[in-house]
Parts: C-alpha cells; structure tokens; sequence
C-alpha cells in the first residue's frame, strides 16, 4: 500500500509541474527573447521599438481608443538594463525622427497621454497628410472633457512614465507619436533618446537609435 501510494503521489506532482510549467509565460513573452524587435544596444543598456502602426493590432491592444485612428503611431518601447547600475533616461527628450523619400528629416516629440487622447476623442483630418502636425499645439486636456478623459483612461497606464532601470530589469510602455494619418512615415522612422545616464556618478551614454524599418539580425 506504501508504494502505491508513493507511486501515485510522484504521479501528481509530475503532472503539477507540468501545468505549472504550461501556465507560466515562457521566454518568448520576454523582450531579451525578442530578436525580431529593432534594437540598440551598448554599456549594457538595450533600447527596443515595437511599433504598431497597424490598425488591426492596435485596436487589439487599445480598442476603440486606438491612437492609429487619429493619425498617431504608438510605439511600444522597451528599457532593458543588463549592467550592475542603475541608469536614468531623460524621457522628455526622446524624439521620432522621420524621414522622407525626398530626403527631408523631422524631429518630432511623443505626445502625452492627455494630448493623444484629446486628438483621439476630437479627430480633425490635417492639412497636409504627408508632415507631422508640428510643433504640438496646446491642448486643453482631458479636464471636464468626458470624451477625452475615457481615452485617456486607456492610454496613460500603458504609457511609458518610468525614468529609471535599475540593473538586470526592463521597463516598457507607449510613447505616442503624431504622423498625421500616414503610418507609413514610421518605415524609415528612427526613435533617438540623447539623454540616458549611469546613476550615482551621473555618468552620459553615448546616445541610442533604433531605425523602426530595421529588424535586429537574429
């Protein structure tokens, strides 16, 4: 009865470990585990871009309040920090540098939140589709606009608002880019972040880019 028993209880846990193993996400979900993602990397620190620039995985992930709708490519970006330091990065001055067949370039900043979700909840069909509407107007924010204040609800807690990776971790999250209905600009597209430090010591990095039409070589 004893080895019976034995034999029955090793049974159950190797089914345990099973499931379990089945029901924990794998590596795949990691950014590291993501080769295909536009990459830059060096002192430790790897700056990943995953753009969503198609309208049928960016009303997955953001439904009704998709920003693709209002002309604005949110781009999902990874902060991973493989070193023994933590390291701060200047988020407000990342920037999306697009360029053009003709060979023209523009630098143009993410919108935040409140901005993105007031041109989602009030599209307005620019004048000319092919330049970013720059420089960002004012807007007036979500404040006793309903309207924008549901979109917004979706976009801020996905958004990118951590400055600081500490070592062997990775932050993620949206910055939101107006390309004024022309998702195409985001091919040729680099995302540029000037700014990133090692802390304490404030020690600079040399700047990353991360051309979006670029996959990494696996």
């Amino acid at each position: 009865m004893n080895r019976v028993a034995t034999l029955i209880a090793a049974g159950f846990l190797i089914c345990a470990a099973a499931w379990a193993q089945s029901a924990s996400p794998g590596a795949a979900g990691k950014p590291g585990a993501a080769p295909a993602l536009p990459r830059d990397s060096h002192d430790g620190i790897t700056i990943l871009a995953d753009a969503y620039s198609d309208p049928s995985r960016a009303k997955e992930k953001f439904g009704k309040a998709s920003p693709v709708n209002a002309g604005i490519l949110p781009l999902e970006v990874f902060l991973r920090n493989d070193s023994d330091h933590a390291v701060r990065i200047n988020l407000s001055t990342i920037q999306l540098e697009i360029r053009f067949q003709d060979g023209g370039r523009q630098d143009i900043t993410w919108l935040r939140p409140a901005e993105a979700a007031y041109l989602i909840a009030h599209p307005a069909g620019p004048s000319n589709p092919r330049s970013p509407r720059m420089p960002v107007p004012s807007f007036p924010g979500s404040g006793g606009d309903k309207k924008s204040a549901k979109v917004e609800e979706i976009l801020r807690p996905l958004a990118l608002d951590g400055d600081i990776v500490p070592p062997m971790a990775t932050l993620h999250g949206f910055l939101y880019f107006d390309l004024s209905n022309d998702m195409s600009l985001a091919r040729d597209a680099v995302l540029y972040v000037p700014d990133a430090a090692v802390i304490p010591g404030n020690k600079t990095l040399i700047f990353f880019e991360v051309p979006l039409g670029k996959p990494a070589e696996k």
